[in-house]
């Protein structure tokens, strides 16, 4: 079992800057690829980055330049920072994590950017 905490979530201005964290605990020895995903009001959820166990990365291409997700494996746990936030970035932003053949999520956080 795994378990997945986010936080950072907020309100900011648009231009602003967030940094969202994701950490994972349970009795999973290892934790794979990670992943945030976001969800606005009346839309599907949908991909923002991905990074695997060795630190490959993926970005969906509405935040490429302006997103970035590492993580740091002793402490299990993934960021995402986001720079230069728009409106349109507003959303709920989950985490994911791969451990032992198996798909956790976290819970969300909420991230509202202004005009």
């Amino acid at each position: 079992q795994v378990q997945l905490v986010e936080s950072g979530g907020n309100l900011v201005q648009a231009g602003g800057s967030l940094r969202l964290s994701c950490a994972a605990s349970g009795s999973a020895f290892s934790i794979g690829t990670m992943g945030w995903y976001r969800r606005a009001p009346g839309k599907q959820r949908e991909l923002v980055a991905v990074i695997t166990s060795g630190g490959s990365t993926n970005y969906a291409d509405s935040v490429k330049g302006r997103f970035t997700i590492s993580r740091d494996n002793a402490k299990k746990t993934a960021y995402l920072q986001m720079n230069s936030l728009k409106p349109e970035d507003t959303a709920v932003y989950y985490c994911n994590a791969m451990a032992s053949g198996l798909i956790y999520w976290g819970q969300g956080t909420q991230v509202t950017v202004s005009s």
